[in-house]
């Protein structure tokens, strides 16, 4: 178990590391210079001169490589170039919108996949099961940003009963609150949970099934267990498994896969303002964001690890 976790943390910190060099590399390759995007087309080189220095960019990337990388271990960020204020601080802003929302959006991913996935395996080959499957196949198809256009259209133009975008803010002297922001994220939420419940609503159904049909459930029934009672007993934890993998993978994707949601409901989250940042060429702000994204890929990946260690026993006596 110890020997486990070693490695899913040394391969956590390599990750990151990789990730950190293509992320610099692929950003230092695209054109464009930040400094004529701050001046304009006018701009003489003497200026563009001066900005470049004031920004770092007339160091060798190496060094600046270094300096980013060293900056980040000691909790430092760099001035945001459209902005004018620390990454961190705009970033650490951001969060408060897009990881309620994520949170929000996984919490009805799961409810939702995990009760139609059960539903449709305890009813294999039946009509509950066609429904279910037939429903998750239109949820699949649906684009998310075509869905929250939906949801719009009805909720908040022809109900009323939701704003159409923007956020209020969770405090109370933003004119906002608890409920409102909740009730502001509600409609992305839902829009971002469709596709994520409709797949795992399929993935959680074949899981259980696979499970029913193994030796020991069979056992179970034959010495007089009920079906209820061995799918509660005995399937689920163990369908559970290959169920986290695809848990993890999409809280990861729903983190970085808000950039157009937030854009359709005017959300200020960290999708919409890493869109704002590559809009400005300010790619301070790329380059801090897209590693955040992937350092919460990375610690979803070694938690939904850590699960594995407690849904699955056999992961507890082996260092495999």
């Amino acid at each position: 178990m110890t020997l486990f976790l070693l490695k899913r943390l040394l391969t956590f910190v390599l990750t990151l590391w990789v990730a950190s060099v293509v992320v610099f590399a692929v950003l230092e390759l695209l054109p464009g210079n930040a400094a004529m995007m701050i001046l304009g087309d006018t701009a003489t080189t003497e200026s563009i001169a001066i900005v470049e220095k004031k920004l770092g960019l007339d160091q060798p990337p190496l060094r600046r490589y270094v300096a980013w990388v060293g900056g980040l271990l000691r909790g430092h960020t760099a001035q945001s170039i459209s902005y004018d204020t620390p990454t961190g601080e705009l970033i650490a802003e951001r969060l408060q919108v897009t990881l309620p929302l994520a949170a929000l959006s996984m919490a009805l991913t799961v409810v939702v996949a995990l009760a139609a996935g059960i539903y449709a395996a305890s009813r294999h080959n039946r009509l509950g099961d066609v429904g279910v499957m037939a429903a998750s196949q239109l949820g699949i198809a649906i684009p998310s940003f075509w869905f929250a256009i939906l949801l719009i259209l009805l909720f908040a133009v022809q109900l009323q009963w939701f704003s159409a975008g923007g956020f209020p803010g969770w405090s109370e002297d933003d004119g906002g609150g608890l409920w409102e922001g909740l009730q502001a994220l509600l409609l992305p939420a839902v829009a971002l949970a469709v596709v994520q419940a409709s797949v795992l609503a399929r993935w959680t159904r074949s899981a259980v099934l696979e499970v029913m049909r193994e030796d020991f459930v069979r056992t179970a029934r034959a010495k007089g267990l009920s079906r209820r009672a061995a799918l509660w007993g005995h399937v689920l934890r163990n369908a559970m498994i290959p169920v986290l993998t695809i848990m993890g993978l999409q809280f990861a994707f729903l983190i970085s896969g808000t950039v157009v949601v937030e854009q359709v409901f005017v959300l200020p989250g960290v999708g919409r303002l890493v869109f704002q940042a590559i809009a400005n060429r300010d790619l301070v702000v790329v380059r801090d964001v897209v590693l955040l994204l992937v350092a919460m890929v990375v610690i979803v990946n070694f938690i939904v690890d850590l699960l594995y260690a407690v849904v699955d026993p056999r992961l507890k006596s082996s260092d495999a």
